[in-house]
């Protein structure tokens, strides 16, 4: 019986974390991450959890490596810059367990806000960075980076990209390695980075930089193709296989530790081959290297530093590219737009009512910027958005910011928006925050967090009351509003954009796209009492479109029921129908 499989590159990682004897796991989820952990949580032998931010997570790892068990903690890579603070200083520490960071970038930001290069806070945090190119590579670099974790006492970053994540390649499984955790020993000057033991610790992190450069010629991850020694090409991670399919006769030095690099592999390699191009998605950070070195190459001055890289990209530049143009598009661009019955819409339909502004966040309801409801003015990062209104306030004034909300998710809220909030009550906001809690993580694909009642696995355990939450923290106003009351929604803004104190909504309905929920009805249009008015229009329904007379119609299959078009026609021409 074979033992090959076709795996995701996400569960090729989960995998490799169950054969090398990981004990414990922490995560946010974070698209293209998430589903690493998704998979993880199915083997009982790995503890498995959601944690409310990726330092938490971070630490969490952290905390299990120093008793003496191999760790990880995955995240995407905007959730690294949260993670940074303890990994910088876990770099200094080193492990007692082995510690993986899975951190997954973004190259074209199909669901992101920028296009960061990990490996890049890598080199800034002596880290080794670890990067596969498909999912056989991807489980056996997470077995790998657990060796040279201990080996070298460090934690390490495997970085993978959406691409990675989310392609299928050929994976052979092999059993469980189980391993007794390692006897854990007080060190102070290891453990504890108070400035004295640190300043000890970063000449230990400077020897290693350097032992694991020496002897990165011979690990396995970095190897010489030798081909045609006319052109050869220096790539990493993904961008490998672009080059093989593009250019499967030249050389190619494929570089699997992109963090140390190794000098005497690169100059083994320079020196043989005419011309070298640096095949690299995002920062030139291998180029720069090998440029550092006194050896002329071709790289970013031919290929972009922004989205993904493809084989006819370099097909392109190389003049072999052949392929005819894509055909015209025969169908219009479908831009994203909230789904059938979802609650934020409700919300957002009562803030573009009374013409308010609202200071964004990560989610979901990011949507809520486009037409037609054109109500979210700022979407920076997790949390922001109640941090960047109370700035806004500080900076004009009560007055100013009277037409203004902070929007944010209930698991966005738990991530990094109860500190922002904390900070609200502590200087005196007057401002008006609206948790839009739908019960779940819904971006990311309806993962559990700290109040909804579930843990990863699926257990039940104690859901965080957010309205108690907020009321212990100080909040001198807190309401608990349905999402789809827009009457009652619509007179709380009103109350709040008046009263000078802060205020927290929490719109309270869930996603409706949760397993399992069911729609018993739906919304129906009585043609002859239509008026062709619009008004239903505006809230931007996918569900409900034009006839050619001028008349709407909802597409039934589509409505999941929510009212919230039945409550803005005037002339009674849409009614539910049970299903």
């Amino acid at each position: 019986m074979s033992n090959k499989v076709i795996m995701l590159g996400n569960e090729a990682i989960a995998r490799g974390a169950f054969e090398a004897g990981v004990k414990v796991s922490s995560a946010y989820p974070g698209t293209p991450s998430t589903e690493i952990s998704e998979y993880l949580s199915k083997y009982d032998e790995v503890y498995t959890e959601w944690a409310p931010n990726e330092k938490v997570a971070a630490e969490v790892a952290i905390g299990a490596s120093i008793s003496g068990v191999r760790s990880m903690a995955c995240m995407k890579h905007v959730g690294l810059n949260v993670a940074a603070d303890p990994l910088y200083t876990f770099s200094y520490t080193g492990v007692g367990g082995g510690s993986l960071f899975v951190v997954a970038d973004d190259p074209g930001m199909a669901s992101s806000q920028n296009e960061q290069d990990t490996r890049m806070i890598g080199r800034a945090s002596h880290v080794p960075v670890l990067e596969p190119s498909d999912s056989a590579e991807a489980k056996e670099f997470v077995k790998i980076g657990f060796e040279i974790s201990e080996k070298y006492d460090t934690p390490i970053i495997l970085r993978t990209t959406t691409k990675l994540a989310h392609s299928q390649s050929t994976v052979e499984l092999s059993e469980r390695v189980e391993r007794e955790p390692k006897p854990y020993e007080r060190q102070v000057s290891k453990y504890v980075m108070m400035p004295a033991s640190a300043i000890g610790r970063h000449v230990v992190v400077e020897a290693r930089d350097n032992a694991i450069s020496t002897d990165a010629e011979s690990l396995s991850v970095n190897r010489i193709e030798w081909g045609d020694k006319n052109i050869g090409f220096i790539t990493a991670g993904v961008a490998y296989q672009y080059v093989k399919e593009a250019c499967p006769e030249a050389s190619v030095l494929k570089i699997g530790l992109t963090n140390p690099l190794s000098k005497s592999l690169i100059e083994k390699f320079m020196k043989e081959i005419k011309t070298v191009y640096v095949f690299e998605e995002l920062e030139p950070l291998i180029e720069e290297q090998v440029r550092a070195m006194g050896f002329d190459v071709i790289g970013k001055d031919a290929f972009t530093r922004q989205g993904e890289y493809s084989a006819n990209m370099l097909r392109r530049v190389l003049g072999t590219f052949t392929g005819e143009a894509r055909a015209k598009q025969t169908t219009p661009p479908r831009p994203p737009i909230l789904c059938p019955g979802c609650p934020h819409r409700a919300v957002f339909s009562v803030l573009s009512k009374l013409k308010m502004h609202a200071s964004g966040d990560i989610g979901c309801y990011t949507l809520g910027a486009v037409a037609p409801l054109s109500v979210l003015d700022t979407c920076i990062c997790m949390g922001a958005s109640i941090s960047a209104l109370h700035g806004m306030e500080k900076a004009r004034g009560r007055e100013y910011i009277k037409d203004w909300v902070a929007v944010i998710g209930d698991s966005t809220f738990l991530h990094t928006g109860v500190n922002s909030l904390i900070n609200m009550v502590y200087n005196k906001s007057s401002a008006t925050v609206i948790i839009l809690d739908n019960r779940t993580t819904g971006m990311t694909g309806h993962q559990e967090h700290a109040a909804t009642g579930k843990t990863l696995k699926g257990e039940d355990t104690y859901a965080i009351n957010l309205k108690e939450l907020c009321i212990a923290i100080g909040v001198p106003r807190v309401l608990e509003i349905p999402s789809f009351d827009t009457v009652e929604m619509e007179k709380a803004l009103k109350a709040a954009r008046e009263d000078d104190i802060l205020t927290v909504i929490i719109a309270k309905a869930p996603c409706a796209l949760i397993k399992g929920l069911k729609f018993p009805s739906f919304c129906s249009v009585d043609k002859e009492k239509c008026k062709k008015c619009g008004a239903c229009m505006k809230i931007g329904c996918p569900a409900i479109t034009k006839n050619e007379d001028g008349t709407v119609k909802i597409d039934a299959t589509m409505c999941n029921g929510c009212g919230l078009c039945q409550g803005l026609c005037k002339f009674g021409a849409i009614g539910m129908k049970e299903r």
